[in-house]
């Protein structure tokens, strides 16, 4: 489907110099640390307790002299703490799920939707979509941001909008079959069960009209593009976001380059930090992803560390810069025996082989205070009878072994034997080890 937008169709920002660029980005940002110093106790607290003011703000790189705001703040100013306008000038609330307490609370004014709304259309006509174009939303609705975010995105874009939402699997299927929607915006693993279900009634994923596949809300891999790509026969394309920071939107991928997303740098000013010193580092190094919001108004974020792993790369398709693949999460990365261990990793280890299925799981267990790590995959309905799954599990065993430097015990059943996800994110860790 690939259609690259002419200049004349980017937006003007979108072409804009770096000049042009920072100086708005200057310019915003300066408000955004005065919003959000003038209207949240937090910030006001926080500011002066590190010695700072937004006026100490006089070029972009003082931006570090700030505090960091993380999950921890949110959660402890639960639920309306860190609005900074008053409540009754907040059009809509999300929330995170709160699986590991309470919930992290976000709110909206009508200008934060259409900003919202604005950049999700930017990101749909980035990957190739077009006014008049059908767009199969999968994404959960409700308090989770992805599935309005979608939806509000691609109805600016003058899109028609089918609002699935997630689950009901035999019902995406069919709907897409009858319906012949040119885009599908899902999480890329729930992708992959669309295909499957595709396969089990049937139908041909390489036939179905989808041409793009916008695939975002949890980290995937240049495997899993390929994979995706070659069995559903669309272009796969990276959105990024976080509902702390706005939702879905936040970055998103140009279909003509497929080089990771464009952070959309007139609304998220973005740093790479060490995780460890909090020492800014430069564009190119590995490090986690930090977001101070330039537009915000219910809810400004000022360097939200998202926990991402990643780096900031030169613009190419737009003249923003873009973010390399997120290579896993701080908090969920795997300390196994002293080794640092991603899902990710595993994932690129299991989609490269070609006798395998997508679908894996990592469990974690202690035994006599040692950790064993046990990697559950499934045949590939292709190679059903024509391998051993002991053998295929050695394989990946000391593959794994070679490439992270983990000892695995490798588990191969049969297709369909490991639980799917229906809504959301695949849950691909689980740790035991604090049972």
């Amino acid at each position: 489907m690939k259609r690259p937008l002419s200049p004349v169709e980017l937006d003007p920002i979108e072409r804009a110099s770096q000049d042009e660029l920072q100086a708005l980005q200057l310019q915003r940002l300066r408000w955004s640390l005065q919003h959000a110093y003038d209207n949240v106790a937090h910030y006001r607290a926080a500011f002066d307790a590190h010695g700072v003011q937004p006026s100490d703000l006089k070029q972009l790189a003082d931006l570090a002299k700030f505090p960091f705001t993380t999950k921890k703040e949110l959660r402890d100013n639960y639920p309306f703490g860190m609005f900074a306008v008053p409540r009754e000038r907040v059009m809509r609330i999300h929330a995170s799920s709160g699986t590991t307490g309470k919930p992290t609370v976000v709110g909206y004014t009508a200008a934060d939707i259409d900003h919202w709304s604005d950049l999700v259309a930017r990101s749909i006509r980035a990957a190739g979509g077009r006014a008049g174009d059908l767009v199969h939303v999968a994404y959960g609705y409700g308090l989770f941001t992805g599935g309005l975010g979608a939806h509000y995105g691609a109805e600016r874009l003058g899109c028609t909008v089918i609002p699935m939402s997630g689950g009901q699997t035999e019902k995406q299927v069919q709907l897409i079959n009858d319906f012949k929607p040119d885009i599908i915006m899902v999480t890329p693993s729930y992708m992959q069960v669309i295909v499957e279900e595709m396969l089990r009634q049937g139908l041909d994923p390489k036939a179905s009209s989808l041409k793009v596949g916008i695939f975002g809300a949890e980290p995937w891999t240049e495997a899993m593009r390929r994979d995706i790509e070659a069995s559903a026969n669309m272009d796969a394309v990276d959105i990024y976001g976080l509902s702390e920071v706005m939702g879905p939107g936040v970055a998103s991928e140009c279909v003509e380059t497929k080089d990771g997303p464009v952070v959309w740098e007139d609304h998220f000013y973005p740093e790479i930090i060490d995780p460890e010193s909090g020492a800014v580092l430069p564009d190119g190094e590995e490090g986690e992803l930090v977001f101070t919001t330039l537009t915000k108004e219910a809810l400004p974020v000022i360097r939200y560390r998202t926990r991402d792993l990643t780096r900031l790369l030169p613009p190419t398709a737009r003249s923003m810069r873009r973010m390399g693949k997120i290579v896993g999460r701080s908090d969920d990365m795997l300390i196994i025996r002293g080794v640092n261990m991603f899902p990710t990793q595993i994932e690129e280890m299991v989609l490269q082989h070609g006798q395998l299925g997508a679908q894996y799981q990592i469990v974690v267990t202690r035994e006599a205070n040692l950790d064993a790590v046990e990697v559950r995959c499934e045949l590939a309905p292709s190679a059903v009878g024509t391998v051993e799954p002991k053998a295929v599990g050695d394989a990946l065993r000391e593959r794994i072994k070679t490439m992270v430097g983990v000892t695995t015990t490798v588990s191969v059943g049969m297709p369909d034997s490991i639980e799917r996800t229906l809504v959301g994110k695949a849950r691909r860790v689980i740790d035991r080890r604090k049972e």
